[in-house]
């Protein structure tokens, strides 16, 4: 079997861009901070299918029940822009999530990452102590396949399907990466 957390660690080791980002977000020193999501799907990806697509945002996830305000959600993304200025900096507080999602409240970074709504996306890689930390709930296995499924909290016929169905038909990933698989 492969081991795919050794090969996403060495793909973004040496993605100086990326190493860039954990270690700046690593200054900010925030509780349980991780970076997540697409720009590390797409880093996965576009080294399969020899391309290099836009960074629409750069998705900072950390977990604070004890200020769940938008407001320092901007002030943290402010601090990371003057850290690394001219990036797309996108801060979310998984205490205060629920707000959005409509789930019950998440009990920490990890319950955040684990109601993503996509296997491929739920995941989330960060640098402590000098060491690559990688949280992938559901494995990254998929991810390494170019298999979208959803997260167990976006299967049928759990209320949250629909979700899972619109955000496929809106991403089009399938006509950005040919070798993708979206299971519906």
């Amino acid at each position: 079997m492969a081991n795919f957390e050794k090969q996403l660690t060495e793909m973004i080791k040496q993605d100086t861009y990326i190493v860039s980002i954990l270690k700046t977000v690593e200054k900010l020193e925030i509780k349980d901070a991780w970076v997540c999501a697409g720009l590390i799907r797409n880093k996965v990806w576009d080294k399969f299918h020899h391309i290099a697509t836009p960074i629409n945002d750069i998705d900072v996830i950390y977990y604070d029940p004890s200020n769940i305000s938008w407001e320092i959600e901007k002030q943290l993304e402010k601090e990371l822009g003057i850290l690394l200025p001219n990036q797309p900096w996108s801060v979310k507080n998984q205490a205060s999530m629920h707000l959005k999602s409509g789930f019950d409240p998440f009990t920490s970074t990890y319950d955040g990452v684990a109601h993503f709504p996509e296997i491929p996306t739920a995941l989330a890689i960060r640098i402590s102590n000098n060491e690559f930390e990688i949280m992938a709930p559901y494995g990254i296995q998929d991810l390494f396949e170019m298999k979208v499924k959803p997260t167990p909290f976006y299967q049928k016929p759990s209320d949250f399907y629909p979700i899972y169905v619109e955000r496929m038909k809106n991403k089009e990933w399938h006509k950005i990466w040919r070798m993708v698989s979206i299971e519906l």
